[in-house]
């Protein structure tokens, strides 16, 4: 392709991002007529009438608290099981490490519609329904192949002398891990906790499956008491959109390097 196709390609490409994203934004500060009357105007004033809506709302309020202890507890959670399988598979030699790494990260593939009905008649059976318990757990397990796939990726690039250098120091599996793999691999867990971060925090799927009392929705599922059967308020709806996204817009912001590295990761074999 050459370098005008490229930028074509591209400008498009930024356009198809750049429109819904102004509608959004500028939506925030419009009236229903307004947003109907003109999508891709201008506001005709910046009233912030909308956002002491959404933000006064108890319901939306409580909504966030629930959002920040799952997907808090969920990314500690899954940083610490897929921090510990991915020590395990690198350490693992052979053909045999990479066959269980496999059958991990396969679950990647696996669309969670396809799950849907087995992990919700488990989880009932546990008790684990309507509760912030039970979605942290499904969180994690559904974001785990992730973490286990940026993980071992990075830590099987760590030479094999720092294991023995803990052998050699007297150290057992667990004291090699907490004292020189965990610092080592800082960066590599910070960039998996902002994408485990990103995944979790805009789940609607699962809270909508799991979760029946109004106390306990996260943010994602209480966005939609804006849209009914017959009438959307979009305004309203385009503000709970933007308040949501703003905890990850901060995060990309302040850590995008962090998104790079966890691109990366893993992309040279040790």
């Amino acid at each position: 392709m050459t370098s005008l196709g490229r930028r074509v390609v591209l400008a498009v490409y930024a356009l198809l991002v750049a429109v819904p994203l102004i509608v959004v934004v500028t939506g925030t500060f419009k009236t229903t007529k307004e947003l109907f009357g003109s999508p891709f105007g201008p506001p005709a004033s910046l009233s912030t009438g909308n956002f002491r809506t959404v933000l006064g709302d108890a319901e939306m309020g409580t909504a966030f608290v629930n959002s920040a202890i799952v997907t808090g507890c969920g990314v500690v959670l899954t940083l610490a099981v897929g921090s510990l399988a991915s020590y395990g598979l690198a350490r693992i030699p052979g053909r045999l490490g990479w066959l269980v790494y496999g059958f991990l990260v396969l679950g990647m593939a696996v669309p969670a519609q396809a799950n849907m009905i087995p992990q919700y008649v488990l989880f009932q059976q546990l008790g684990l329904l309507d509760g912030l318990t039970g979605l942290v757990l499904i969180e994690c397990v559904v974001t785990l192949p992730v973490a286990v796939f940026i993980l071992t990726g990075f830590m099987r690039t760590l030479p094999r002398e720092l294991y023995e250098a803990g052998s050699v120091d007297g150290a057992n599996p667990w004291r090699t891990y907490i004292s020189l793999v965990l610092p080592v691999s800082l960066p590599s867990l910070a960039a998996t906790a902002i994408f485990l971060f990103v995944i979790q925090w805009n789940d609607l799927l699962y809270p909508l499956l799991f979760i029946h009392d109004p106390a306990k929705r996260t943010l994602p599922l209480a966005l939609l008491q804006f849209q009914g059967e017959f009438l959307t308020n979009y305004p309203l709806l385009f503000t709970g959109v933007v308040v949501a996204s703003a905890p990850v817009v901060v995060a990309y912001v302040f850590l995008q390097r962090y998104f790079v590295a966890g691109m990366t990761a893993g992309s040279v074999k040790g």
